[in-house]
This record gives structure tokens, sequence and C-alpha cells, in this order.
């Protein structure tokens, strides 16, 4: 049965969400736990983070497609697979759900649900990483659904969990994501300052993922055996 409109905003805002009191929640808890060593606490944030992301793509994949992230929802627009009206409500739920996942995980760790992040992550490097990490995403994901698509959680889970630690930025690579950790002063957090440079990149990101994936993993016809190939049967 094809899912309803309804049902796949739904999914997609409740999968954002989640993800956000994901990220958030176990960078809170990790931060708490680690006593002051980042590597620890980064590392408890990793790993939820990309574990969460398995589940959540295979729980709400067969309903809206789990993309859980503006950038993914672009992508699949302008490749024809989702309509531009579609995409725009996508892209509300998701924004609208990563937002709701901040607050949640405020309230789960009795934090103030409004905040502010101070945390600033600017520089050239920050942005080169943003568009690496969302570049890598978004090919991770066009390359494994052409081959592989029953692996598209792991694979996804696998490529963030990596990308933390490779990337300067800690690996953002989502818009909604990035507009929604502003909204808190916690390890995760980016100060809204940042955020139009993060935004930028990852979508330089995924266009140029996209551009190279539509060349890369083009289906291209088979070749026609010359006659005169040496080999052939003669008629």
């Amino acid at each position: 049965m094809t899912p309803t409109l309804a049902q796949r905003l739904a999914g997609e805002g409740l999968g954002t969400a989640l993800l956000l009191a994901v990220v958030v929640g176990s960078g809170i808890m990790g931060e708490r736990l680690a006593g002051g060593n980042d590597a620890i606490a980064l590392m408890g944030n990793t790993l939820a983070t990309g574990a969460g992301l398995v589940v959540l793509i295979t729980l709400f994949g067969p309903t809206s497609g789990a993309h859980f992230n503006p950038a993914v929802t672009l992508v699949a627009a302008l490749r024809r697979e989702i309509a531009p009206a579609l995409a725009l409500a996508y892209g509300a739920a998701q924004v609208a759900g990563a937002i709701g996942g901040v607050w949640l995980a405020h309230l789960m760790f009795a934090e103030p649900v409004w905040q502010v992040s101070a945390k600033a992550r600017d520089g050239l490097g920050q942005g080169i990483s943003e568009a690496v990490a969302t570049f890598g995403l978004i090919l991770t994901i066009l390359g494994t659904n052409r081959s592989r698509p029953e692996l598209t959680p792991v694979t996804v889970g696998l490529y963030i969990t990596a990308a933390y630690w490779f990337t300067a930025s800690t690996s953002f690579a989502n818009p909604a994501v990035t507009a929604a950790r502003a909204l808190s002063d916690s390890f995760a957090g980016i100060a809204p300052a940042s955020v139009p440079a993060f935004l930028a990149a990852q979508v330089v990101g995924a266009l140029a993922a996209a551009g190279l994936a539509a060349w890369l993993f083009a289906e291209r016809p088979a070749k026609v055996a010359d006659a005169a190939s040496p080999g052939r049967p003669e008629d």
C-alpha cells in the first residue's frame, strides 16, 4: 500500500525529530559523563548518532524514504524522484521536526527548552568540511541505492560515524540539523552566526555529488558486438 501524504510527512517530521533527539541528547550525555574529555564526549555522540541513523532509516524508509535532510530532498527533486511541491513540504516537516527534537532532548536532560548556541564554528576549514561531508553523504546514498538499496541504512550510518571524525566540522551535512542545533547551547550546538556558511557549503556539496553521480552511476547501454570480432561463429 502506498503511504498517504500525511503518513509521508509524519515520517519525515518524526524521523528528523528523533534524529535530533539522538544527536543533541547523546551530546549532552557524553559531555556530562566525559569529565571534560572532549574526545570521549565526541565518541559517545558519534556512536549514538550512527546507530540511531541505521534504526531510523530502516524504520521510516518504507514510509517517506527517510530523507530527514533538506539536502537529500533537494537532490531527489532535481533527479525528479519527488515532486517540487512535496519536496517543499518535506523540507518544512524536516525543519519543524528537527527543532522539536532539540527541544525534546532539552526536556529529557532537564535543560531549559529555549536556548541559543554560543559555540562558534567558523573558518574556511569548517566550510570545506561541510561541503565534503555533504558530498560524501549524498554520494553514499545515491551509490548504495543504485547497487544495494537494502544496505542504505547501514552505509549512511557508517558514513556519518566516520565523517564525525574525519571532518573538522564533525559532519552536520544537513541544513535542518544545522538550523536546529543553533537552538541548543550544548556540546552539539552551533552559533547562529556560523549557520549561513554551513548551509551554503552543504548545498554546494549536495549539488556537486548529484552532478557527479549522474555521470558516475549512469546506466550505459551494452555495446553491440562487432560482426567482425574475433571468435564470432561464421553464418
